[in-house]
């Protein structure tokens, strides 16, 4: 782990909807890793990165409920996990959607 980012260091669009101020990088590592992971720049990922490492990306990014497929391939493949470890990949494949255009 390097040092502790900043909230304010991220982009002010992934936070838009809790009050920044009370954000911690370890207390809310799922919500902050989720939001990087699914609308971060390429800085914001950075600093993700280099903070807690791919490993700890990958084992937090087990457990969501929901995410975005492009994130999804993108963590598995940096990670080198496969799809179906996630917790996502699975409960995805046994929603039906509909209106899947």
């Amino acid at each position: 782990m390097n040092s502790k980012p900043q909230i304010q260091q991220f982009s002010k669009h992934l936070f838009w909807d809790v009050n920044r101020t009370k954000l911690d990088v370890e207390k809310h590592k799922s919500y902050i890793i989720k939001q990087v992971l699914e609308y971060g720049l390429l800085k914001d990922w950075r600093l993700i990165q280099n903070y807690y490492g791919i490993e700890q990306l990958a084992e937090v990014a087990k457990s969501f409920r929901e995410l975005d497929k492009k994130a999804l391939s993108f963590i598995a493949f940096l990670s080198k996990t496969p799809l179906k470890e996630f917790r996502c990949y699975t409960y995805q494949q046994s929603t039906p959607q509909h209106w899947n255009f």
